[in-house]
């Protein structure tokens, strides 16, 4: 009877040593998956940071001081980490040691579309005089795919950079990501004791949509005053975005317009590679286009932009979340006069694409590619692999164009006094 009674005892002990074993094999999956979760830019900076040709890096501009400075909101281990990896120098240094001296750096900004980026990258490695350029790719948080994609690059010389204040970046820890706190659509403050200030149609913002413009304005001054590589240029910047498909042409079009516009068309700001109307391919007339500043491909140098960052506060405090909008409706008109951009009468750069800024990557849009169906059945003639731009011809100016009228005051999204006080040190942040 002594033996038998062991049995049950010995068989509860094994099965509570096994529970056990399962309690704590998937507590350690869950907490594996929390890791690999928040630690994957960690690993990613660490990997980069190691590299042999980073370890003689030394940070442009001292992190902590500009945070006690302008009193920025408290970063994230994810936000600190992107800032790290924004001091890296450019990669291909090995490949391309050496830039043009007349080169016009490239800046592509993206969010998270992959599938666009693709037909980016692809129609950017046809484009002729490529390699003799920078290629700086601004991400609006991070993500390991989109990374992946500019990883590839071996065309030229590229650099990354990461809005470190996205809310992407900060997600459920407070703004400018989300918080508990926030109030959400037409919540009344008072009412609901949540945080927050409405916009003009009294909707609270959406950290999603707010994040376009963070970025954009971010991504200027970082570019033209933040980047060692870029704070003493003087001449034109190319900007194009994630879903810009850019003709072989476009980057000899754009030296040839640039070194044209102070010659043909002293009053224009800018040069474009594309009409302002983003559904014309242009008019094919044997003339430059003078028209308003369009926002596929669009180029401007050093005195444009500083006239840009003197109406830092008009930008700021424009209720729209809109980049662009805000630019064409207040900062614009600010200037005193019409602000022509200059461009050539055939398309360098198409925008493609039906999706939102936003979307693109769930699991309906992966299969579609969620690219409208003429998009990938873009072909370079044999005219969009040359210069196709004649210094001879002279400037047709589209004065009375449609745009915004005095006393439009935006579509709303940018009512939060947060949003527009941390739009405000990002104009600070590196003077």
């Amino acid at each position: 009877m002594a033996v038998q009674g062991k049995k049950p005892r010995l068989k509860a002990g094994a099965f509570r040593r096994f529970a056990s074993l399962v309690l704590v094999t998937v507590i350690g999956v869950l907490l594996l998956i929390v890791l690999l979760g928040t630690n994957s830019v960690s690993s990613f900076v660490s990997r980069n940071l190691n590299e042999s040709y980073y370890t003689n890096l030394e940070p442009l501009h001292n992190i902590s001081a500009i945070m006690a400075r302008l009193n920025l909101p408290k970063q994230s281990e994810l936000s600190l980490q992107l800032e790290k990896l924004n001091q890296l120098p450019p990669r291909n240094l090995d490949l391309y040691p050496k830039l043009a001296d007349d080169h016009i750096t490239i800046v592509l900004y993206v969010h998270n579309r992959p599938q666009y980026l693709k037909v980016v990258v692809d129609s950017l490695s046809k484009v002729v005089g490529i390699s003799e350029t920078l290629l700086v790719v601004s991400h609006d948080g991070y993500f390991k795919q989109m990374n992946k994609i500019v990883e590839s690059i071996k065309f030229c010389q590229v650099k990354q950079i990461f809005a470190p204040y996205s809310p992407h970046v900060f997600y459920s820890k407070g703004f400018p990501g989300v918080s508990p706190a926030d109030c959400k659509e037409k919540d009344n403050a008072s009412e609901k004791g949540c945080i927050g200030n409405p916009d003009q149609y009294g909707n609270h913002r959406s950290p999603k949509i707010v994040s376009l413009k963070h970025h954009w304005w971010w991504m200027m001054n970082m570019v033209w005053d933040g980047m060692k590589e870029t704070k003493g240029h003087s001449g034109h910047i190319l900007f194009i975005e994630e879903d810009h498909f850019i003709f072989p042409n476009a980057y000899l079009n754009l030296k040839v317009l640039a070194d044209l516009k102070p010659v043909k068309c002293p009053d224009c700001y800018a040069a474009n590679l594309a009409p302002s109307d983003v559904n014309s391919r242009g008019e094919n007339w044997n003339s430059l286009i003078a028209e308003r500043m369009g926002n596929v491909g669009y180029s401007f140098n050093r005195t444009v932009w500083e006239k840009i960052h003197r109406k830092a506060k008009e930008f700021c405090f424009f209720d729209d979340y809109n980049w662009d909008i805000t630019m064409w409706a207040t900062v614009y008109p600010s200037f005193g006069g019409p602000v022509y951009s200059l461009r050539g009468p055939r398309t360098s750069a198409v925008h493609f694409g039906k999706c939102g800024l936003h979307q693109g990557h769930g699991e309906k849009e992966k299969k579609s590619g969620c690219i409208d169906n003429g998009a990938m059945n873009i072909v370079a003639e044999e005219t969009d692999k040359a210069v196709n731009v004649n210094k001879e011809w002279e400037v047709r100016v589209y004065e009375n164009q449609p745009g915004y009228q005095a006393g439009f005051k935006g579509w709303g999204g940018w009512g939060d006094e947060r949003d527009r006080e941390l739009c405000m040190k990002f104009a600070e942040m590196y003077h």
